[in-house]
């Protein structure tokens, strides 16, 4: 039977805050995007395994392991795969400049898109006060945050029951607090003001579980999102074009019929 073409092809993509260990990763989305994924490089950007989580219990399901799994695969079968560690698992900075079958550990990297403009790529987290300088609170909203998300996954299965789709609790709730939506406004504006300061023409980068898409003076902010809401990555075309991935709806237009590649 002929192979269906991929689905999302691209130069590169960039995805972020997987976190694998926790209870609130959709590992089982992601293996669905990561096999219809075909690209030359792919960055993660930060918060793939979940250290703070893992620390307090131990929580790793077949799906997880799949995952990791999948990007070593696709780093054997000639993908560039780019790590730049984030808050969650930050033990892996101590490794920079180290490759792990196939996957090379940086601080942070600077992309070249390939209409030749370059972009800082960084988890984020190092431009988050909280992070950087309270990290009991940052700890404390972390725990705060998984509860949510569990509070969220019974929510969800309500909503199965009565037919309704997935609707994410916890996500209205951080773009509708005031407080929250400050901190997000800051953290952009501080995202936006590294790029200026490192001279390139954007920024890409994770932390916030947002994916955000726009000009900010002369900067280019993109923010590729998480895997334990939205579900949504950062993908750049062979035109140097970047666009962000809805998997929850890029699923759906999936369901119509695709023309088989042929032998």
């Amino acid at each position: 039977m002929p192979d269906l073409p991929p689905a999302v092809r691209c130069r590169t993509a960039f995805i972020s805050d997987i976190h694998l260990g926790t209870r609130g990763c959709q590992a089982e989305l992601l293996l669905e995007f990561i096999r219809e994924l075909e690209c030359e490089t792919l960055y993660l950007v930060g918060d793939i395994v979940d250290g703070w989580k893992l620390r307090s219990g131990w929580f790793w399901p077949q799906a997880h392991n799949d995952v990791v799994q999948k990007i070593l695969r696709l780093a054997r079968k000639g993908v560039r795969v780019v790590y730049v560690p984030g808050n969650h698992d930050e033990v892996v900075r101590d490794f920079c400049g180290v490759h792990f079958g196939g996957v090379v550990v940086a601080r942070d990297a600077i992309h070249e898109a390939a209409d030749g403009r370059r972009y800082l790529v960084t988890h984020g987290d190092e431009f988050d006060n909280v992070v950087q300088n309270a990290k009991w609170l940052a700890l404390l909203g972390d725990w705060s945050y998984r509860a949510l998300l569990a509070l969220n996954t019974h929510f969800n299965r309500a909503r199965k029951l009565l037919g309704l789709s997935y609707w994410s609790l916890s996500a209205f709730l951080k773009h509708r607090v005031k407080d929250a939506v400050a901190f997000i406004d800051q953290y952009e504006t501080a995202m936006a003001d590294e790029a200026r300061r490192r001279g390139v023409a954007g920024v890409i980068c994770g932390h916030i579980h947002k994916a955000e898409m726009r000009e900010m003076g002369a900067v280019l902010y993109l923010n590729d999102g998480d895997w334990v809401e939205s579900c949504t990555a950062i993908v750049e075309g062979f035109d140097g074009a970047f666009r962000i991935v809805h998997w929850l709806d890029e699923r759906k237009r999936l369901a119509a019929p695709r023309v088989p590649i042929a032998a």
